[in-house]
């Protein structure tokens, strides 16, 4: 593994990190992390009451730059991958939706809710 790729896979896994500490401090339990299956790769499922929520988590350097980061192509494949997924976690009776927390520093976490149907 390159140096970069081992340096953005650093800043994946501190996102992540600081993506799931911000989920728990808002009720969020966190189920799982990085989980990968054949349609794709979920970074964080959490679940606060009958919510299962699967969350692509983006940082950037800059906020501007957030707004490209997480684009059609990028969303079908957590949403395939959640379709997937979702029978691992959910019980009778849970909804479930596909958010995104995008990241940057010196800002507030931006929260997307329910991200699939925006």
């Amino acid at each position: 593994m390159s140096e970069r790729r081992r340096g953005a896979e650093r800043k994946g896994r501190r996102s992540e990190a600081i993506a799931a500490w911000y989920l728990r401090l808002h009720g969020w339990r966190v189920l799982d992390r990085r989980v990968r299956c054949a349609r794709g790769e979920v970074d964080l499922i959490v679940r606060r009451w009958r919510t299962v929520a699967f969350v692509e988590v983006k940082w950037r350097r800059d906020m501007a730059d957030l707004g490209q980061a997480i684009d059609a192509f990028r969303l079908r494949r957590v949403v395939g991958a959640a379709e997937a997924l979702a029978p691992r976690y959910l019980r009778q009776g849970d909804t479930v939706r596909v958010d995104v927390l995008l990241l940057a520093p010196g800002r507030w976490p931006r929260h997307i809710v329910n991200a699939s149907m925006a």
